[in-house]
């Protein structure tokens, strides 16, 4: 199974921008295959074009069909999409589970209805598997493009098979021992002198405190800078008040 034997079918859909927003979601997970069973609007749709921004290829190498059946003729398993719960003789899955019914080497073709009904009873009925996205009850319906996305990272994860590490490009190093000591024993002076550490017996109490604060915080040498550029300024700036 791979990205390339999936393959997304929007049926009768409405707005050229559902669709736009369709192959930006396909391509933002590495998916490509884009079917589309007469578009309300006609095709090649320009707002469609310009909804999808950096996934015209999508839009391009996309399929027009006049018929749903001739749409999912060469695929092997049919999955359909739908917000509420139907009397069709057909099992019934939620999208957790849609990774669970894909199989080697199959063709797998994921329909989506039109905003405003979403698919028929008689367009289910050529699906193998009706698939349910978990929503609030009292509001349930969810926008073309967002049903496609949440299908989208669904099938990502699962082609993925690899946890999601991300590591910062932040360049600045963690501050030495040093730098922090310097910078507290800056604060700790600014602090005396204006009889903030007071009284007597809870200095020692206070300073410590103080430096847990700092020494947990796990600071770049960037950030102790900017803190010590900070309190100058401050303490320039009462003194001139």
């Amino acid at each position: 199974m791979s990205y390339k034997n999936i393959y997304f079918i929007l049926v009768r859909p409405q707005l050229g921008e559902n669709i736009g927003a369709t192959a930006r979601a396909l391509k933002n997970f590495k998916l490509s295959k884009l079917r589309i069973v007469n578009p309300r609007s006609g095709w090649p749709n320009q707002k469609a074009i310009a909804t999808s921004v950096g996934a015209k290829n999508i839009l391009q190498s996309s399929k027009i069909y006049n018929s749903l059946d001739k749409s999912i003729g060469d695929l092997d398993k049919v999955f359909a999409t739908t917000t509420r719960i139907r009397k069709v003789n057909k099992k019934i899955i939620s999208i957790f589970d849609l990774n669970k019914k894909l199989k080697n080497k199959q063709k797998i073709g994921i329909i989506f209805g039109p905003e405003n009904s979403g698919l028929s009873n008689d367009e289910l009925n050529c699906a193998d598997y009706v698939v349910k996205i978990p929503t609030n009850k009292k509001f349930s319906s969810l926008n073309l493009s967002h049903s496609v996305i949440l299908f989208c990272f669904q099938l990502f994860v699962f082609f993925s098979k690899k946890n999601f590490i991300y590591k910062s490009n932040y360049k600045s190093s963690r501050a030495s021992k040093s730098e922090v000591n310097k910078f507290l024993k800056f604060i700790i002076q600014s602090l005396d002198k204006r009889g903030f550490l007071q009284p007597g017996h809870k200095r020692q109490s206070m300073i410590r405190n103080i430096e847990n604060i700092f020494y947990r915080t796990n600071l770049s040498g960037q950030e102790i800078r900017i803190l010590l550029g900070i309190f100058s300024t401050l303490n320039a700036f009462n003194k001139k008040s």
